[in-house]
This record gives C-alpha cells, sequence and structure tokens, in this order.
C-alpha cells in the first residue's frame, strides 16, 4: 500500500513538473493530478497503522505506558526532525532564488512527524488511566472526527490570526500568504488521516481480527464503500453547518469520502497481496514501500530540483510518461540498494555478536 502511494507520488510529481501547457490542459493531466490527492491520505493513513502496530505489539509485551509513549513520540520527533532537514536542504539547493520563507513550509513529512507526535499523546493518555484497545480505537476515532469538523472554521472564521504565521500555517497552512494554502499540510485536517489509520489499524491487528483476517480485511472494503455513498448522501443535503464550505480542501464530507477510498484501496492492497501478484517473487510495489521515506526524498531533486531529468514545463505527455518510467525504474534501483546495504549489515551485526560474546567469556 505505500508502495502504490509512492508510484502515484510519482507520477503526480513527474507530469506536474515536466508537462508542456497545451498538456496540462488535457484530460489525462486532470486524472492524473486526481490520482495526486491520494499519496498524502495514504501516508498519513499508513502512518497510522504502523503506530498502530508498533503500539500493540509493546502493549502485548506489557510495556508500561510511559514507555510506549516515549518510544513512540520519539519516533515522532525523529521524523518531524528529518522534515525540517528536508526543508532545509531543498532551501540550499534553490539557493539563492528560493525565500527564506521555504524553510518554514508546512510539509508531508513535517505533519507526519506532529501526527506520530500526537498520537502518542493521545495513547499515553488513555493507556495512563488503564484503557484497553477499544479505549484506544475510540479515542482515535474521536480525535480524527473533532480534527475533521474544526477544519472548515480554522481556515475561515476561526483562524487565530493572533499567532505568527509560522505558528498558524502548522494549524490551517496559511504560510505568509494570509490565506490557508491547499498545497500545504497543516495539522487541520490532515493529521485526521493518520488518527483514522490508527483507529483500523487497531482493529485490523487485533487478535479477533487476526482469526477473521480475510473476511476483515474484504469487509472494510464494503466499509469504504458505504461510508464514501454516506458522505456523499450527507453533502447533497440542503443544510450547511459551516458559514463558509469548501468541498475540496476542508470539507468533513470529503474527508469521509477519502476514508472511504482508503478502506477500499487497503481491502484491495490485501486481496492483491494475498491472491494477485503480490505473491509473486519480487513486488516492485512491495520494494518501494520498504524505502518509502528514501525514495521521497530522492525523487523530488531529480523531478522538481536543479538535477531534473528532463526540462520543466516543456514536454508533452508521452516524453514525460518516458521520464516517469526512468524515475520509477531509478527509484526501484535505489531501494534494492538500499535494501541490500542493510541485510549485510545485520548479517555482519549478527556474525559479529557471537565472537564478542566469546571473547568477554573468555575474559
Amino acid at each position: 500500500m505505500r508502495g502504490l502511494a509512492c508510484l502515484l507520488m510519482f507520477q503526480t510529481h513527474c507530469y506536474d513538473s515536466w508537462l508542456n501547457a497545451g498538456a496540462r490542459k488535457t484530460t489525462f493531466f486532470m486524472w492524473s493530478q486526481l490520482g495526486g490527492t491520494l499519496p498524502a491520505p495514504l501516508f498519513l493513513f499508513l502512518a497510522g497503522i504502523s503506530f498502530a502496530l508498533v503500539t500493540g505489539k509493546l502493549l502485548d509485551k506489557d510495556v508500561p505506558a510511559g514507555q510506549i509513549a516515549r518510544t513512540t513520540i520519539r519516533r515522532g520527533a525523529e521524523i518531524f526532525g528529518l522534515g525540517l532537514l528536508f526543508r532545509v536542504q531543498e532551501y540550499v539547493i534553490a539557493f539563492p532564488w528560493a525565500p527564506w520563507t521555504d524553510l518554514l513550509r508546512v510539509d508531508i513529512l513535517n505533519t507526519i512527524g506532529i501526527s506520530m507526535l500526537l498520537m502518542g499523546l493521545v495513547c499515553w493518555v488513555v493507556l495512563s488511566r488503564r484503557g484497553s484497545r477499544g479505549a484506544l480505537i475510540s479515542a482515535a476515532i474521536a480525535v480524527a472526527a473533532g480534527i475533521s469538523l474544526l477544519t472548515p472554521l480554522l481556515w475561515t472564521t476561526w483562524r487565530p490570526h493572533w499567532l505568527a504565521w509560522p505558528l498558524e500555517s502548522s494549524i490551517n497552512g496559511v504560510h505568509n500568504l494570509d490565506q490557508p494554502q491547499p498545497w500545504l499540510f497543516p495539522i487541520f485536517p490532515w493529521t485526521a488521516f493518520a488518527f483514522a489509520g490508527l483507529a483500523v489499524g487497531f482493529i485490523v491487528l487485533s487478535r479477533w481480527a487476526g482469526e477473521r483476517q480475510a473476511k476483515i480485511f474484504l469487509l472494510s472494503g464494503g466499509a469504504g464503500l458505504a461510508l464514501a455513498w454516506f458522505a456523499h448522501w450527507l453533502d447533497a443535503r440542503p443544510v450547511q453547518l459551516y458559514p463558509v464550505y469548501d468541498f475540496w480542501h476542508t470539507s468533513p464530507n470529503f474527508f469521509l469520502i477519502r476514508i472511504g477510498i482508503l478502506l477500499v484501496i487497503l481491502s484491495a492492497v490485501y486481496a492483491w497481496c494475498r491472491w494477485g501478484a503480490g505473491q509473486w517473487h519480487f513486488s516492485p510495489l512491495i520494494q518501494l514501500g520498504q524505502t518509502s521515506l528514501l525514495v521521497y526524498w530522492v525523487h523530488i531533486e531529480f523531478v522538481y530540483g536543479r538535477l531534473s531529468i528532463l526540462p520543466k514545463h516543456a514536454n508533452n505527455i508521452a516524453s514525460a510518461s518516458l521520464g516517469l518510467l526512468t524515475i520509477f525504474v531509478s527509484m526501484l534501483a535505489l531501494s534494492l540498494v538500499r535494501t541490500n546495504l542493510k541485510r549485510k549489515a545485520e548479517t555482519r551485526s549478527a556474525e559479529a555478536a557471537p565472537a564478542e560474546h566469546i571473547k568477554t567469556a573468555a575474559v
């Protein structure tokens, strides 16, 4: 599923960076960019599922709530720090024409890190009160719903104008442009996808679900379709709760539709991995998903940066598609190199451990 997010991200960035003015007016480009609305929710949703996996394993080992919180929050801080480092790298590469304010852009890595920090805090509060997994699921759903419901207000009538713009931007993506920017990734609404993933993760990774794995994953697809239909029906009602309504950027109904789509993708990916091509000896998408942070970090420079492999905004669909294929193959090769190096390092470490033990015993 994470590899699929990488593939969708590649095609979105490549066509956005390389297509000329004429190609950007085509239906092809419209569908490409529509597909580009999925990678960020996918990455955040999967961050929530991964968080549930780690937290669940620690709970099974009876690790105290405080230690679980420190472990998970530390990882969130690391991702947030990497997000800041990425912004510094982009600024240095684009110097001197890049404005210094780019250093404070709220990007997807920053938001994933913040999401993990917030999930760690919520889990610590629930677990410190001896809450169960059911309580964790309920808390995750409540937080996701609260973030989604508050988003339209925090982007319009409840905007925290009194905050300095870098702080307000982390809430609603205003940056330094006086209005929330839909191309940024602020806490509202984006972290809600992570909390939705956290709830889904605790459900599908539970022992109860493990005994009914295929049924649970396939039912999640049906639940996703029902949720998307319900949200569409709700959006068609004549009554609106908000003074300013923006379906595509802040609407809780659109959030529910996207959660429904993510559940359908989760179900389809499970079927692909259990009965489809995911059973083959080698899966490019699984491989990319194992190194998603690395390929995200690197591909940006070869698509948007000074090292772009094609001239920007100067290509037709065919040449841009060839560039996309080049990026995909190159990032897959990079992913394989990274995996092999890691495997060799782990092998050397495992081989060195017994020798060190013998040496210590001899001493």
